[in-house]
């Protein structure tokens, strides 16, 4: 129960502060931290959470991740399904938690996107289905190849958080304007359950290019780099 809590926790604070960064500081007037602020602000919600939780469950906050590590022969099979459902409450909660916030506002009239991901009509910048399952797959595998390598046990103790950190951060610099950055079906499910319409009818895409991707570099990592 304290690894899924801790995976609850940790999937909470990365929607909430990413998310939460995206809907609220993104565009503000002449004080909005844009792109480059919201990437930040993602890297650092993992960073801090795999620092004060991972030494409980492994810091996944994110079901790509349990399945990677999984595929990389790190993580129980029997363990899965828990982790994922309480990484999804964590972020649905962190979801209505800002919900909660927004609706506040005093000219509030809609929730808008809601820093959820899409493509098509729904990417902010115009880019296709096959732009985003590419983006989404090939960010999300090198995410893992990250996690994997930086908890090694040969590479050097206790930085590994700062390394997945700073990752996360890249990956979101190169694809918000392609999909508003996903590699975390929990993250996809949670803004779009709130955001609705074509948003929740394109969610498939987050779940199945970050698993899949994160599954080949599990794959990857166990065949090539795990063993001497």
């Amino acid at each position: 129960m304290k690894k899924l809590f801790a995976e609850f926790f940790g999937t909470f604070w990365l929607v909430f502060g990413g998310c939460g960064s995206a809907i609220f500081a993104a565009g503000f007037p002449e004080l909005g931290i844009g792109f480059a602020g919201v990437a930040l602000a993602f890297g650092l919600t993992v960073l801090t959470m795999a620092f004060a939780v991972g030494h409980i469950s492994g810091g996944h906050f994110n079901p790509a991740v349990s399945f990677g590590l999984w595929a990389g022969g790190k993580f129980p099979a029997k363990d899965l399904l828990g982790y994922i459902i309480a990484q999804v409450v964590g972020a649905v909660a962190a979801a209505g938690v800002l919900y909660l916030i927004i609706s506040g506002k005093s000219d509030f009239v809609d929730i808008g996107g809601f820093a959820a991901n899409g493509y098509g009509e729904l990417s902010p910048g115009g880019y296709s289905m096959t732009s985003a399952l590419i983006a989404e797959f090939v960010l999300t595998a090198f995410f893992l190849l990250v996690i994997l390598g930086s908890t090694n046990e040969r590479a050097p103790k206790g930085f590994a958080p700062i390394a997945i950190g700073l990752a996360l951060t890249l990956i979101h610099l190169i694809s918000i304007p392609i999909t508003n950055t996903s590699v975390n079906p929990a993250r996809s499910t949670s803004q779009a359950l709130f955001a609705g319409g074509e948003f929740t009818s394109q969610l498939w895409l987050f779940w199945l290019a970050p698993i899949a991707g994160a599954i080949v570099a599990g794959l990857i990592h166990k065949a090539l780099f795990d063993k001497e």
